[in-house]
């Protein structure tokens, strides 16, 4: 008769040795090497470059995604959204202001990035260092992600219920659901 004990052990060694086959063979940490020759790599080219263009990076969905219109598109359909010059005008200082605030804090962003690489590259950071630069990448992660949000929460204000219902239609939005906020 074999030990119940001794099963749970076996079946347990089976599970790392796959698990651990797995992680070799790619499943796991195998991603990691294509990047270990970025100039931070924690950060691809691609966020790289889109962090220090001011770029929305999908930070804003939860607006987006909610009928709040970002500025950057209400520009590019204008002319498909009819807005009036006054709306057109507050819809470009609306994104002008996101945007540079955008890239100010993607700059911070990407520094704070190449610090961070830096000091694990060269075999000198602390735990002191990690916390206080992990936090501020944070905190500067978040101020992005308020910034874009906020834009959208603008736009809600400038453009008419039906301009929001053509926006939605145009980023291909259609939903059966109400645009009206749900009353618990």
């Amino acid at each position: 008769m074999v030990n119940p004990g001794k099963k749970k052990i076996a079946k347990g060694r089976a599970l790392l040795l796959i698990l651990s086959l797995g992680w070799t063979l790619g499943f796991g940490g195998a991603d990691c090497a294509s990047q270990e020759e970025r100039e931070i790599k924690s950060l691809s080219t691609e966020e790289i470059e889109s962090y220090l263009s001011g770029d929305g990076m999908g930070l804003a969905k939860a607006a987006e995604l909610n009928h709040y219109p970002g500025p950057r598109h209400v520009l590019d359909w204008a002319e498909k959204l009819r807005l009036a010059e006054k709306q057109l005008a507050r819809t470009k200082e609306i994104y002008q202001a996101m945007h540079q605030e955008a890239v100010a804090l993607g700059k911070l962003i990407v520094e704070k990035e190449r610090m961070l690489n830096g000091l694990f590259v060269d075999r000198k950071i602390d735990k002191t260092q990690l916390d206080s630069l992990v936090s501020e990448i944070a905190k500067f992660q978040g101020n992005l992600r308020a910034t874009h949000l906020t834009a959208h929460l603008q736009m809600k204000e400038v453009l008419s219920p039906e301009q929001i219902a053509a926006y939605d239609a145009l980023r291909g939005y259609v939903s059966t659901r109400e645009q009206e906020p749900r009353h618990h």
